[in-house]
C-alpha cells in the first residue's frame, strides 16, 4: 500500500509509545524456558512477536493471549518439544538469531528455523560459530544463511570474544551458556543493549557483569512471574524526530523504555540541541534486574550536525535512520561510522536510507561503514519505497511531514511490524 504524508503544521498532544519488541520477544522466550506460568503485561501485538509466540507454541509452550496480558507456560529449559516442521520465524530477526540458544541445549533433538524472504537473506552465522564451540551442530544454507538447522546437544562452557557488539549473538551464547556445563563468560568489543542480562537476572540465573563481559553459570531452572514490557524507545524515536522536525511541536510521549542501553538515540539527538527532555537512566557498571521507564517531553528547536563513532553505534543501532533525517534538516554536517551491522537489517539501510534520502532532495553519501549528511535545512520531498522494511516506511513518513513537498511512501504497511497503529498515531498528532 502506498500513502502520501504532506507537509505538517506543529505537531501536538500526547500518545503512549507502543510496548518494546525486544523487551517482549525475550519475555516470550523466556517464559518457554521457565519451569512455571510466565504474565507478560503489555505484551507487543506486532507481526515479528506474533511470530516468536507461534514458535514457542509450536515447541511445546502454551500461550493464552488475553486482553491485557500473554500468558506462558512453558516446557523448561531442557523440555522443548521437536514440531512437526520447521519452526517460521517471519521476518523477526531477533527471533531467528536468540532461538537457537536455547535450542542448542536440546540434546539429541533437531530443529529448523526458517522464515520469509527477507528473513533468508540474514546472516546466521556469527551465531553458528559460538553454538558450534559449545558442542552443537549447526547447518545453514552456504554457511551462513536461513534455513538453519540446530541439532542440539550436551552443552559445555565456553569463554567467548564476539568479534562485532551485538545484543542479538550476545543473547543466543548466554541462552546457549544456562543449560551448559560450568560457567560462560561473553565479551564484546562495545556495549549492546541488556535487556536478557536483566531478564535473566530476575528469573534467578546466575549471572554477573564485570565491564564489556558477561558470565553465566548453568542453571536447573527459571522462574519468572511477571514481566511488564515498558514502550519502545526505538518506536517512539520516529515520534520523537517529527517532533523536533516540524516548526512549533510540542509531544508528551508517556512510558518510554529509558535503559541506558536504548538510549544512545536520545543521547545523541541531545548533542545535535535536539529538546528532549526526560528521566534518563544513567550508564551504570552494575547490571540490575529492572526496565526504567520514563515520560518525554519534545520540542522543536534547531539542530546541530554532529559525529556518531563506533561505540556508539550498538546503543543506537536501530535508530541511526533517523539520525540520517535530522542531519538533512542540522547545521554542518552529520556523519555516522562504525556502522556496517545496517547492512544486516531487513534491508541493507545504508544503500536504502542513503538512496531514500537522496531521492527526497538531500545532500547525503554512503560509505562502507556509515554514511555523511550535509545538512541544508530543508528536504525537497518526493517518493521512497520502503523495501519491505518497518523502519524505512516510517523514516518515509517523518520526511513528508517535515518535506516541502510531502512524501509518497510505497509500502507503508510493513510499518506495522513493529509500530502497529503508527499511521494513525502521527495523523491524531498532526491534527
Amino acid at each position: 500500500m502506498n500513502l502520501r504524508f504532506e507537509p505538517s503544521g506543529p505537531l501536538t498532544g500526547e500518545l503512549t509509545a507502543p510496548a518494546d519488541k525486544a523487551i517482549s520477544h525475550r519475555a516470550a522466550l523466556l517464559g518457554a524456558m521457565a519451569s512455571y506460568p510466565l504474565r507478560i503485561e503489555n505484551y507487543l501485538r506486532a507481526a515479528d512477536t506474533i511470530s516468536t509466540l507461534e514458535a514457542v507454541r509450536a515447541l511445546g509452550a502454551l500461550v493464552e493471549v488475553r486482553p491485557e496480558e500473554v500468558v506462558v507456560r512453558g516446557t523448561g529449559l531442557r523440555e522443548a518439544r521437536v514440531p512437526d516442521g520447521p519452526i517460521d520465524v517471519g521476518n523477526a530477526g531477533t527471533l531467528l538469531r536468540l532461538l537457537p540458544g536455547w535450542l542448542a541445549a536440546q540434546e539429541g533433538r533437531t530443529f529448523t528455523l526458517d522464515g520469509d524472504e527477507s528473513i533468508r537473506r540474514r546472516p546466521v552465522d556469527r551465531v553458528i560459530e559460538p553454538l558450534a564451540l559449545m558442542g552443537a551442530t549447526l547447518q545453514a544454507r552456504e554457511g551462513r544463511y536461513p534455513p538453519l538447522v540446530v541439532n542440539g546437544a550436551h552443552l559445555h562452557s565456553i569463554s567467548y570474544t564476539l568479534p562485532v557488539a551485538s545484543a542479538q549473538v550476545k543473547s543466543c551464547v548466554l541462552l546457549a551458556a544456562l543449560a551448559a556445563d560450568g560457567a560462560s563468560t561473553v565479551t564484546e568489543p562495545e556495549r549492546s543493549r541488556d535487556h536478557t542480562e536483566r531478564m535473566l537476572l530476575s528469573a534467578g540465573a546466575r549471572i554477573h557483569r564485570n565491564g564489556r563481559s558477561v558470565t553465566v553459570t548453568n542453571t536447573d531452572e527459571l522462574v519468572l512471574e511477571q514481566v511488564r514490557v515498558p514502550g519502545d524507545p526505538s518506536s517512539a524515536a520516529f515520534m520523537i524526530a517529527a517532533g523536533v522536525l516540524v516548526g512549533g511541536s510540542r509531544l508528551l510521549i508517556r512510558d518510554v523504555g529509558v535503559n541506558w542501553t536504548r538510549s544512545g538515540f536520545l543521547r545523541i539527538l541531545m548533542r545535535m540541541k535536539g529538546i528532549v527532555l526526560g528521566d534518563l537512566e544513567d550508564e551504570t557498571g552494575e547490571l540490575i534486574a529492572h526496565e526504567p521507564v520514563s515520560d518525554l517531553d519534545v520540542a522543536a528547536g534547531g539542530l546541530e550536525g554532529t559525529f556518531v563513532g563506533p561505540e556508539e553505534v550498538p546503543l543506537a543501532i536501530d535508530e541511526l535512520p533517523l539520525v540520517a533525517l535530522l542531519g538533512c534538516f542540522a547545521e554542518g554536517e552529520t556523519v555516522v561510522r562504525g556502522a556496517h551491522e545496517l547492512r544486516l537489517k531487513e534491508s541493507d539501510r545504508i544503500t536504502t536510507v542513503v538512496d531514500g534520502l537522496r531521492g527526497l532532495g538531500a545532500e547525503i553519501e554512503a560509505t562502507d561503514d556509515g554514511f555523511a549528511v550535509t545538512g541544508t535545512g530543508r528536504l525537497r520531498g518526493g517518493v521512497l519505497d520502503a523495501h519491505g522494511d518497518h523502519r524505512l516506511a516510517m523514516l518515509g513518513a517523518v520526511a513528508g511531514l517535515a518535506s516541502r513537498e510531502g512524501v509518497e511512501v510505497r509500502g507503508i504497511e510493513v510499518a506495522a511490524v513493529s509500530y502497529p497503529g503508527f499511521v494513525e498515531d502521527l495523523e491524531r498528532l498532526a491534527r
